[in-house]
């Protein structure tokens, strides 16, 4: 059976997350990073992963500063099965629990499919698919003893739509959405739940290079309906809405935060 539904005299208390644990891999700086203050902001427990551990501290102070709640850093490499067994056996050592794990961690190389090495393409899906995929393997498990819980992965808008030179990318991306779909179904007996996060151009660190190239990067920003960058706070509210139970009958879905690029 589902576990009662808070108290939803009033909508705002459907977006509370007071006494929810958030993992956040890649959760150091970006995307990730906004996403953490914002689960924090709503009353979760957060915890900051990246492959740093003086970055993961460093965010995990600037959210705990920022709004008061309880936020650490514990560095992995979420590419590694070894170090990602032990980030969750930390994770549930510490706190005993796990309501909201983000998979935030990606890269991107922008080139033709002839001019990207072999090595550089393999690199993009370690991150952006073999870590979701590590990260869903182990909290599997966790969800299902506690039968309840939310993961979002992040995708794109390039799960859906394509651009020239970002082969490896769109491949990562169409692929976690086919994940997503499929850890709905596996998790819904278990009241567990399982969504996909696109996001449009946002101005990140892996976006920064296109400052370099007007051109490109008006071809990027062009694709949007509203013609401009994302603020890094435009993600936090379908953040929160994923990993709430203002969207406890939500599982299996895309939800696009790009602009309209896919409207297009």
């Amino acid at each position: 059976m589902p576990e009662p539904a808070p108290d939803s005299s009033h909508i705002s208390n459907l977006f509370k997350l007071d006494g929810k644990v958030a993992l956040i891999i890649g959760g150091s700086r970006g995307l990730g990073a906004s996403m953490a203050l914002g689960l924090a902001q709503a009353g979760a427990a957060t915890i900051l992963c990246s492959r740093s551990q003086s970055d993961c501290d460093a965010g995990a102070s600037a959210v705990h500063e920022s709004t008061g709640m309880r936020s650490i850093g514990m560095a992995a490499d979420a590419t590694r099965e070894d170090e990602i067994k032990r980030l969750f056996a930390n994770v549930m050592d510490e706190f005993h629990q796990i309501d909201i794990l983000i998979n935030c961690a990606g890269i991107n190389f922008r080139q033709t499919i002839e001019n990207v090495p072999f090595e550089e393409f393999r690199r993009v899906m370690e991150v952006n698919v073999n870590a979701t995929w590590l990260a869903c393997h182990e909290i599997a498990p966790i969800l299902k003893a506690q039968r309840s819980g939310s993961v979002i992965n992040v995708g794109s808008a390039l799960s859906e739509a394509a651009l020239p030179e970002r082969g490896a990318y769109c491949l990562s991306k169409a692929g976690l959405l086919g994940l997503t779909r499929v850890l709905a179904l596996e998790w819904a007996p278990f009241n567990a739940r399982c969504n996909i996060l696109c996001p449009g151009p946002f101005l990140t660190e892996m976006n920064q290079p296109l400052l370099d190239n007007p051109a490109k990067a008006q071809l990027v920003v062009g694709q949007t309906a509203m013609n401009r960058w994302g603020e890094m706070h435009e993600i936090r509210g379908a953040a929160l809405f994923l990993a709430s139970a203002a969207s406890s009958f939500v599982t299996g879905a895309a939800l696009y935060v790009d602009g309209g690029w896919t409207a297009k």
